[in-house]
């Protein structure tokens, strides 16, 4: 199964920030949310991703001053990202190989969708249940 399976299936909306947003706003939005991070878009386009492991490591650096920089100064740059026709072992092999937990799924330049690797575990979960669940019906059946 692709990318694209998963982020059809999710109801919320993705929320983002830009490049000119103050870390401290940034923070906020992480915390109001209760997410790990956010894709950082510059129109339509992915420029980068800021997340919680970006405000530590500032912080760590420059104190509270660090809240006073831009999102564009701090994250993460440039963004990995899927195309939604990536298999969902293949986004996870990307996530587990770049130890990142985020991915933004881009079509045509453009930002379509932002899946998390708990999105894709749950996912695999679910479908190994239900092959599982299938097997046992067959044999149940048999």
């Amino acid at each position: 199964m692709n990318i694209t399976a998963i982020i059809h299936g999710m109801t919320h909306q993705v929320v983002t920030a830009t490049p000119e947003m103050s870390v401290a706003e940034a923070v906020r939005l992480l915390a109001e949310r209760r997410i790990g991070a956010v894709p950082v878009l510059d129109g339509d386009e992915v420029v980068g991703i800021m997340s919680e492991r970006d405000v530590l490591y500032c912080l760590a650096r420059e104190g509270a001053a660090a809240l006073e920089r831009t999102v564009g100064e701090v994250m993460t740059a440039p963004a990995h990202t899927v195309e939604g026709a990536q298999s969902v072992l293949g986004a996870l092999g990307l996530m587990t190989e770049r130890r990142m937990r985020h991915l933004p799924v881009v079509e045509e330049g453009r930002m379509v969708g932002f899946v998390s690797i708990g999105d894709l575990v749950k996912y695999r979960m679910d479908r190994i249940e239900q092959d599982a669940q299938a097997m046992r019906d067959y044999i149940q059946s048999a």
